[in-house]
């Protein structure tokens, strides 16, 4: 997935939306045969019920690794903490924040336990 991601930010270089980094993700995805959903619905629940809304993660890979995409000059704690919570909501063990805004690609690789 990393090494994906790298030859995407490699040929496109940053300065572009988000939404051609993640159309490029997912060619970049197909030629290399990494198995993936992209814009998977994410319900959140409160005190046991589902809420009326919910979050859309930008891929899924593997069944097992959420990825969410940014194109922004930096990344913080907002986004990380919105990586955090919809791993918390997926119930996904791992997730990769990837920021193709910078002029290097960044990287941020999470694991969440319900047992933290």
């Amino acid at each position: 997935m990393i090494g994906a991601a790298l030859a995407v930010h490699r040929e496109l270089g940053a300065g572009f939306l988000e939404a051609v980094y993640h159309a490029a993700l997912k060619t970049e995805l197909v030629a290399r045969r990494i198995p993936f959903r992209s814009e998977v619905g994410l319900a959140i629940f409160y005190r046991g019920a589902p809420l009326k809304l919910g979050y859309r993660a930008d891929l899924v890979c593997f069944d097992a690794l959420l990825v969410e995409l940014k194109a922004q000059s930096a990344v913080g704690v907002n986004e990380q903490a919105q990586v955090l919570n919809y791993l918390k909501a997926s119930g996904l063990p791992r997730g990769l924040l990837l920021n193709f805004g910078a002029p290097s690609l960044q990287i941020k690789r999470f694991v969440h336990s319900s047992n933290l």
